[in-house]
């Protein structure tokens, strides 16, 4: 597991080199653009109602003594809500809608790596954003159902120091497993791609790290976070998929 973790992380170090190289950067225009619309509206949605949030939740407070303590506080922790919402939300919507663009990359990496005569199943651009959207709206909800409870968790004295770390990781699955699947789905069916990311957590993880780090830089990070997490992903599950390797 922790090997595996490290080879996602490492795989970025070489992403920026092999897009380049490729000539890949024309196919990152509409992605970007659609990354930039979401954090933007995400962003101003976090902003706009963890007041409104933040001030109903006091009005809970039914005495005078602490209550603009009681309305910071809750105002604080409805924004934090709202951004870690907010954050999951934009990674699958983001690897959802991208998902017709993002293949064709994962498929060019494909091609340099084993060369163009390896047989892989060939779908169109409807099936591509089909699957998209099946595969990060299924995540969602399991990520959504795992996030209430680590977030309760949260709550509790020494505890809440694991749960941040472990909040963190299932954020950094579920987009290695988005960025995982633009390769997979040229190989494996819905329910096979499931099982591959589940035997290779690690690598997932390992990508999502990096993807999640990418979002803490303003703009910059929301502009390469896909391109860099998309080529890095496929060099590691091309890898895999090559060598038939056994489950961790």
């Amino acid at each position: 597991m922790i090997q595996n973790i490290l080879k996602g992380i490492q795989a970025y170090f070489g992403a920026f080199q092999l897009i380049s190289k490729l000539k890949l950067w024309r196919y990152f225009i509409i992605p970007i653009f659609i990354s930039l619309i979401t954090a933007g509206v995400i962003v101003g949605l976090a902003y706009g109602l963890s007041d409104n949030i933040g001030h109903y939740i006091a009005n809970f407070w039914k005495w005078e003594f602490g209550k603009q303590t009681f309305e910071i506080i809750s105002t604080f922790f409805s924004g934090l809500l709202i951004v870690i919402i907010g954050l999951i939300l934009y990674k699958h919507i983001v690897m959802a809608l991208s998902a017709p663009f993002m293949s064709p990359v994962s498929e060019k990496i494909e091609d340099y790596y084993r060369g163009e005569d390896h047989k892989h199943r060939v779908t169109s651009f409807q099936e591509q954003l089909i699957r998209g959207i099946r595969i990060n709206f299924r995540n969602l909800i399991r990520e959504i159902f795992l996030t209430i409870p680590i977030l309760l968790l949260g709550l509790i004295p020494v505890i809440g120091i694991f749960s941040t770390v472990l909040l963190f990781l299932t954020q950094a699955y579920y987009a290695g497993f988005g960025n995982m699947d633009y390769t997979l789905e040229r190989h494996f069916k819905y329910k096979q791609s499931v099982e591959f990311v589940k035997r290779n957590k690690g690598l997932a993880i390992g990508n999502g790290i990096v993807f999640m780090l990418f979002l803490l830089i303003p703009v910059v990070g929301v502009i390469l976070v896909l391109p860099l997490s998309v080529t890095a992903a496929t060099t590691q599950t091309i890898k895999k998929i090559q060598l038939k390797e056994l489950p961790e």
